[in-house]
């Protein structure tokens, strides 16, 4: 039975040394936050600013803005297309009006829809070719004077 104890004792003891000799944890440092990505778009009057989800796989390209209950005022979600083509996309699962601003490799826009109709399928298309497609909500486009052959420029995107 002595030996036993003995046994614990010495276990315990060693842990205790050994724990003596780790340093201390490293206090917790949070991560710092990605950069924010953001378009800046060249209007008659002056620039504006979204602040952008930028999405590029075919996974979340389909998914886009479906099911969001809500988008901040100067919020959107920018695809990253892969193929410059005519681009045409349906508000299937959507569940609130979007203005759909296309824009051209040389970052112009070629065109836009606006205030696309939620949860329908009606595919959605400007007739010109994309390599970019931005959603915002709608009503953002007029509201902010933008308009097709505007300047487009990348804060945090890397252009295709």
């Amino acid at each position: 039975m002595r030996v036993g104890w003995l046994l614990v004792l010495i276990a315990c003891s060693s842990s205790r040394h050994d724990d003596a000799k780790q340093p201390p944890p490293e206090p917790h440092v949070p991560a710092a936050p990605e950069p924010a990505s953001k378009v800046i778009i060249s209007t008659a009057e002056r620039e504006v600013t979204v602040n952008v989800e930028v999405v590029s796989t075919p996974p979340r390209v389909q998914k886009g803005l479906m099911f969001r209950e809500h988008l901040a005022p100067d919020a959107g979600m920018l695809f990253l297309m892969g193929v410059e083509t005519d681009h045409a996309f349906y508000m299937r699962n959507t569940l609130i009006p979007l203005d759909m601003i296309f824009i051209t490799k040389d970052l112009t826009i070629a065109g836009i829809v606006e205030n696309a109709e939620p949860r329908t399928e009606t595919l959605r298309r400007v007739g010109k070719t994309s390599l970019y497609v931005l959603e915002v909500n709608g009503g953002w486009t007029a509201a902010h004077h933008v308009a097709a052959g505007a300047k487009v420029r990348f804060d945090g995107v890397t252009p295709l």
